[in-house]
């Protein structure tokens, strides 16, 4: 999936203002754990998300909220709903009783 073309849904999508930042920090976290991950699974290759190594998002996330390792349950989060996205679940869409805040 990518971001939608058409202007009023982008204008939406405030990626700045309602992300970067409001969670730098947590972002920043996320994206070292990325990269330390792809650097255990492939030393020698650029950072990649190797997917046949990631097939249990929400059981590992909850492993690691065991263990206290906040960037692995943020990373997994956002693998979770990544692949959710991409089997059709559609973020845009109006939901039901939905609080603004999430």
């Amino acid at each position: 999936m990518s971001l939608p073309t058409d202007s009023k849904t982008r204008k939406e999508i405030p990626l700045y203002e309602g992300l970067f930042k409001f969670f730098p920090d947590a972002l920043a976290a996320v994206a070292h754990r990325s990269f330390v991950g792809s650097k255990q699974h492939h030393p020698d290759k650029p950072i990649s998300w190797d997917r046949s190594k990631s097939r249990d998002e929400l059981d590992a996330m909850l492993r690691h909220m065991l263990d206290e390792d906040w960037e692995a349950v943020g990373w997994r989060a956002l693998a979770n709903l990544q692949k959710k996205i991409e089997q059709g679940y559609d973020p845009y869409k109006e939901k039901e009783n939905a609080d603004s805040n999430g």
